[in-house]
């Protein structure tokens, strides 16, 4: 079993109760490569925030499980080595499975080094929710490991994660699930929606920041996390259209809102379809411009660049958690 704070990572706890008492929220991006990965922590690094490193269960497939976490600890130790260069504080970073639908792939994470772990049970009913999340929260704390619950249908089709519509989470429900799994935060429905196509041209989702303050009275100083809240910046979408793509009618949440949200009880928002559109149109863009071109470290760091960039917007403008260092 690998030991998650020997490979330089930190459970949730510390950090979610900082970003409660500072009123932002922390990033929560998903990565499925080393660009990614790197992209992250230098941006997090610049804007010396910390980071939530998230693995789908599909990510989880895609590098293996043996290779994850040791990979993204060899990271962090480059980010060190980096932050003495520029004479800056090293960034803490957790890493948090994202929508583990199993007991099974939640022991899998912890295990093989995971600092963090959420348990989605939300497709079942509340009563079976209850009861696989609790489960999963006496295994996971036995060694120090978070757990993130849901609670609440998002709508939209991430990975292996699918619905046809939002079902609002009820904050009394919320009250009675926190006290009877003991897991340490909680994803809730309040109109986000997972996938690069949130919404149908014309509409304007609002957030319901009224349930977040209802859970909020109810719920003093408890960690809420915001899933399906990438803005599909309409740049990158452009991009891709115009390098052979067809990504038409891509809709993501207004910002602004997300924004708003991190000053609830929010201390979380999950990222994800942000980064693959950011990615995808740096690459076919660089096809296109230098079609003789043939080492993807070419195509991939001019990525992993653009990457960073919107990282760092992402920190300052959007989550209220960085600031502003030189580059």
């Amino acid at each position: 079993m690998l030991n998650y704070k020997k490979l330089g990572f930190e459970n949730t706890k510390k950090m979610y109760q900082e970003a409660l008492k500072k009123n932002y929220a922390l990033p929560g991006y998903n990565v499925s490569n080393m660009e990614q990965i790197q992209a992250v922590l230098s941006a997090c690094l610049h804007t010396q925030n910390s980071v939530v490193m998230q693995i789908s269960k599909k990510a989880y497939e895609y590098i293996g499980e043996k290779l994850i976490a040791p990979m993204i600890a060899g990271a962090i130790l480059q980010m060190k080595e980096d932050a003495k260069k520029m004479k800056l504080k090293p960034i803490t970073v957790a890493l948090h499975l994202d929508h583990g639908d199993s007991f099974e792939l939640c022991v899998s994470a912890i295990k093989n080094g995971f600092s963090s772990v959420m348990i989605d049970g939300s497709h079942l009913d509340y009563k079976e929710n209850v009861k696989l999340t609790k489960k999963v929260v006496n295994f996971a704390h036995k060694y120090s490991v978070t757990v993130e619950g849901e609670l609440g249908v998002l709508a939209g089709v991430e990975d292996d994660v699918s619905a046809d519509e939002n079902v609002y989470t009820r904050p009394e429900d919320v009250e009675d699930f926190v006290n009877k799994t003991g897991v340490d935060s909680l994803a809730i429905a309040v109109g986000t929606s997972h996938g690069a196509y949130k919404f149908k041209p014309g509409q304007q989702p609002k957030i319901r920041l009224d349930i977040l303050r209802a859970v909020e009275k109810r719920l003093k100083n408890f960690p809420i996390v915001l899933h399906g809240s990438s803005s599909i910046p309409q740049d990158a979408i452009k991009k891709i259209n115009q390098y052979g793509g067809k990504m038409p009618d891509a809709i993501g949440i207004d910002a602004k809102q997300v924004r708003e949200a991190s000053k609830t009880p929010v201390c979380k928002v999950n990222i994800d379809s942000d980064s693959r559109v950011t990615m995808s149109a740096s690459i076919r863009e660089s096809f296109v411009k230098s079609p003789e071109v043939f080492d993807p470290r070419a195509y991939l760091g001019i990525a992993r660049e653009d990457l960073l960039k919107m990282y760092m917007k992402k920190n300052i403008e959007v989550l209220g958690c960085g600031r502003k260092t030189a580059k």
